[in-house]
Parts: C-alpha cells; structure tokens; sequence
C-alpha cells in the first residue's frame, strides 16, 4: 500500500477538522505530517481495526498494550500534543461512544462518509482484534465495590508482583504521592517526608493504636511504628502486599508492634484506634459507597482521634451526572476505580460526623513523583518486561507518563484532607496554629 501515512494523515485531518500536531509514520514505512515532533507510529494495520470497532480512547489503548502503536521520541510531548486532538474533546464527545455505534454514526454525516470508508479499505474488512490479555475481564452485572468485587480489582492491579514494583516505585516501595522540597531531591527523599508528614499530622505519638487503610507494601505502618513508638494495623486486599509486608515488619523487628492483615475496612471491627491514615486508597471506593467508607472509619476512630485521607481528585463539571470513568484506566489500571472532587470528599466526611481542620493540595508533587516512577520503569524495562509482560510494562509507562501531564495540567489533584472525630465538648486536640506540623 503506498504512503499510508499519508493517506492516513489527511485522514485523520479531515475527522479532526484540524492539522495533526505529531507526524506519522506506518507500518509501510512512509511517514507523513510535521517534522520535528515525535513520530506516532502504526506498527500494524490491525491498529486501525481497533480503532474502527472501538472509536476514541479504548481502541487507542488497545492497539497501544499491543504493541500495534508506539511513539518514537519524546512520550510526554506526543502525549501533550495529541491530547488536545484525541482525548479531551469536551463533555459528552464523540471518543465517549461505542465503537460500532460511534462508527455508523460517522458514516451517517456526509462529511466524514467518505473518510471511514476510507480507512476501512485502508485497514481491511476484518473483524475487530481480541483485546490484549492485559484488559480486566468485565464482570457481568451484580452491584459494584461488593467485597468480592473490590477484591478482584485490587488483585488485577497490585498483584503484578512485588519486584515489578521494587523496580518502579524504588527501595521506599511507597505508591503515592511523595512530598518534595524541590525536584533536587531523591525519590526515597521525598516518600520518607510524605510519611513523615503523615505520622505529624495524625500527632502520633509512642503507645497510640494507627489503623492504614489500604497499606500497600508496609511502609506507613513501619515508619509509624520505628519513628513514631506506634503499634499499628495495615490492612489491605492484595495478599501479594501483605506477604512482601509481613517480610519487612518480621526484617525490621517490629512484629511485636505492627500487624498485617488481608483484610477489607468494612471488616475491621477491632477499633478504637487513636489515629487512621488511608493514603491512596479511597480512589477504589466509589461514590456509591463513599458515605459508608466515611461513616465505618468515623466509627473506627475514638473521640478526639484523628484522619489524613489522602486522595487524588479530579475537577468538577457543571453536570456532575456527565462523569464517565476513564475507559482505559477502568480497564487496564484501576477497575472500577472512581474519582471525585475534593469538595465532595471533604462534604462526605462532614456528614459522616468529622471536622475537617486541613485541606493540603499536593497536585505539582505528584506530577514529580510519577515522572520518577517512569524513569525507574525506563531504566529497568527489560526485566520489568520480564517480571510482567510487554503489555504490563507498556500499561505502566502510558499510565503514568499521561497521569504526570494530567497532574502538571491541572487536569486533576491530588488532597491530604485532615479530619478529626471531634467530640461533644468540642476540643479537637489541634493547637491554635493548626499547621504545627510545619515544625
């Protein structure tokens, strides 16, 4: 086929009503569009049929985790650029549409009749590709976050194995934002003052009970115990998690202290505790369930004890009933994963009976954060492609490298909401200057 990517370049111009901003190169080796930029490049037809079936941003990912795509050159730049072309079309657009359904569509408008059927002789008239082995399978109906639900969604993403995230996330195995005091510092810098910050603002101190929700790989509940004389409870779904975990606290010497456990927040019942961190968990509970995660760790805590939900948000819409899960995300990252604003996350937890004294943004420390774990993914690919799957691997670097720009974009945030079980007589426990934990 000669110069495809021509052809597929006046294309995608003619769908876009706009020049495409990176050039492009196909599978035939032509290349076409602006020079200088990074090259999108269409390994494959079958591309193409991944985008006919499924139109917008899935058949994107698809053909990406496949291999079928690849971006020669800068990732964060061709992720810039083409953002504005591919994925953020305004509220309610075209990329939100089923495949078959957005396709007959298209065909239907004369302007762009011709254009599909364009590329349909281009990518040839077979059936859709089967989606990568990477995609979660797509439960059949029954409610979301049932235990079983949340436990199969936790499993799909952080049960990829433990050296897969050593070699992402690096020695702090932290999976969160980290706290910077400038892009100087190292990675276990920063997630060593992130945990610190944490221990500080829940006023930890030696004999006091911490419940982690969603502990990860331990670090939390180690740091709290070493630096702060805490005996502390981390609970989370992943047995992979807790297994690497339990190795740390036995490592360390600390199991006196700490505890770890599979275990679901809905089923903890041994409270009070004095204090509960939850870091980079409430992402998974969605909004159908929002007001009982509230409400069971309100229960959790005793009179006068204190929350730090940290938590990543997303930006309002002027019709909130319009939010959508992202479609790669919910399918290769986070399943069944929801975000909300943080002025509904800090509304939640009012009713559920907290004050909130502290709402700390840490939108720009994230961006730095996960453009550290892409360079850790980069510089260890081989075996992160070894210890997963090329797919595995092509998953993670897409997700974080786009998560970085969505955070220096302020297409989302990310919020460390400090909450207090406040009793009947009103004293909080906090100083008059609040932020004592500037120090």
């Amino acid at each position: 086929m000669a110069d495809a990517a021509g052809r597929l370049t006046a294309l995608a111009e003619q769908v876009l009503g706009a020049p495409l901003p990176v050039r492009l190169r196909a599978w035939d080796r032509s290349e076409s569009g602006p020079p200088g930029t990074p090259v999108l490049v269409i390994r494959r037809r079958r591309a193409l049929r991944r985008l006919l079936w499924k139109p917008g941003e899935l058949g994107l990912a698809r053909a990406w985790v496949a291999g079928d795509l690849d971006i020669d050159g800068d990732l964060y730049e061709a992720l810039d650029l083409l953002s504005g072309s591919l994925w953020e079309r305004g509220e309610g657009s075209a990329t939100r549409t089923s495949g078959l359904a957005a396709l007959l569509t298209a065909l239907r408008d004369a302007g762009t009749r011709g254009a599909g059927i364009e590329l349909i002789k281009i990518a040839g008239p077979w059936l859709p590709p089967s989606p990568p082995p990477e995609e979660a399978p797509r439960p059949r109906g029954g409610p979301l976050h049932t235990l079983r639900r949340d436990k199969a969604a936790i499993s799909h993403h952080y049960d990829v194995g433990n050296t897969f995230y050593e070699r992402v996330l690096g020695p702090s195995m932290v999976y969160s934002c980290a706290y910077w005091a400038g892009p100087g510092s190292t990675l276990e810098e920063a997630q060593h003052a992130k945990l610190d910050l944490v221990c500080r603002k829940l006023a930890l101190e030696p004999g006091q009970r911490l419940l982690d929700v969603g502990c990860g790989w331990g670090s939390m509940v180690l740091h709290a115990a070493r630096e702060y004389g805490v005996s502390a409870v981390g609970i989370t779904l992943s047995e992979e998690q807790a297994a690497y975990a339990r190795k740390r606290v036995a490592e360390a010497g600390l199991a006196d202290r700490v505890e770890i456990r599979v275990q679901d927040y809905r089923e903890t019942f041994d409270g009070p505790f004095d204090a509960i961190s939850s870091i980079g968990m409430a992402e998974h509970v969605g909004s159908a369930r929002y007001a009982e995660y509230a409400a069971e760790l309100y229960g959790l805590l005793k009179p006068g004890g204190r929350l730090l939900n940290h938590q990543i948000a997303r930006r309002p819409l002027r019709d909130e009933g319009a939010y959508e899960v992202d479609e790669f995300i919910d399918r290769y990252v986070f399943p069944d994963g929801e975000l909300a604003p943080v002025g509904r996350t800090v509304g939640q937890l009012e009713r559920a009976g907290f004050e909130v004294r502290d709402v700390e943004a840490l939108r720009e420390h994230y961006a730095l954060t996960l453009r550290r774990w892409v360079a850790n993914l980069e510089a260890h690919w081989d075996e992160a492609v070894r210890l997963s799957s090329p797919g595995r691997a092509r998953v993670w670097r897409l997700y974080m490298a786009a998560s970085a720009l969505s955070f220096e974009r302020n297409r989302i945030g990310v919020n460390q909401v400090l909450a207090v079980r406040t009793p009947e007589s009103g004293a909080s426990g906090l100083s008059l200057r609040t932020r004592e934990w500037r120090g």
